[in-house]
C-alpha cells in the first residue's frame, strides 16, 4: 500500500504565508495535531517512510513515527515545490496580481512561474522520476510505503498515482496530519 500524509501546521500556515522551500518548524498545533495522527495511525502498518528533507516534514515524520521501528529516508524529490521570489507572500491565493494565484486557482494554466520558481512540468518530473524509481518497486514487493511530505508536492503524487491531469491539483485537498490511502 501507498500512503501520503502531509505535515503539521506551522506558524506561516497560520499567517497564510507562502513556505516552498522556506525551512519552518512545526509550531505547537502542528506537534500536537502530529502527535494525534501518531494516536490515530497508531495500527497502520508501514515498511518504510520517505520524507522531505525540509523541517516541518522531518518533525511530522519523527512525532508520527516515534516508537515504531520504521526506516525514515529523506529525500529531496519530496521537498516542497519552489515558489522562488513569491515565498513569504502574504494570502497570494487571494490577490490576483500575485505571481502564483493562477497556481492556486487554476493550476492548468500556471505557465509563468515567479522568478526563482519551479514550474508544474519540473514538478511533476522530480516526484514521478521518484515514485518511479523510489515507491513502484517497493509496491511491487508488496511493501507499504509512507510518504510525508508538503501540500503542492504531496498533490503532485497524488495527480500521478490516480491519474489525474493538472487541471485536477488541488481535487483531494491536503489536510495536515490527515492520512490518504492511495494504492
Amino acid at each position: 500500500m501507498l500512503y501520503i500524509i502531509r505535515h503539521g501546521r506551522t506558524d506561516w500556515n497560520d499567517m497564510h504565508k507562502l513556505q516552498g522551500r522556506t525551512d519552518t518548524n512545526l509550531n505547537v498545533e502542528g506537534i500536537k495535531m502530529a502527535e494525534e495522527a501518531s494516536e490515530e495511525y497508531r495500527d497502520v502498518h508501514f515498511d518504510v517512510c520517505f520524507c522531505s528533507p525540509l523541517n516541518r516534514a522531518k518533525q511530522t515524520a519523527e512525532i508520527l513515527l516515534k516508537g515504531r521501528d520504521v526506516p525514515v529516508i529523506y529525500d529531496d524529490r519530496l521537498m516542497e515545490m519552489c515558489f522562488g521570489s513569491s515565498e513569504g507572500e502574504t494570502n497570494c491565493f487571494e490577490h490576483p496580481e500575485s505571481p502564483v494565484y493562477t497556481f492556486f486557482m487554476d493550476p492548468a494554466n500556471y505557465d509563468t512561474p515567479p522568478e526563482g520558481a519551479e514550474s508544474m512540468q519540473e514538478l511533476f518530473d522530480r516526484t514521478g522520476a521518484f515514485l518511479k524509481e523510489a515507491v513502484d518497486p517497493l509496491l511491487a514487493e508488496g511493501k507499504d510505503v509512507l510518504i510525508v511530505g508538503h501540500g503542492a508536492m504531496n498533490s503532485s503524487i497524488i495527480c500521478q498515482v490516480k491519474g489525474r491531469g493538472v487541471a485536477d491539483f488541488w481535487k483531494d485537498g491536503i489536510a495536515n496530519c490527515k492520512l490518504m490511502k492511495l494504492k
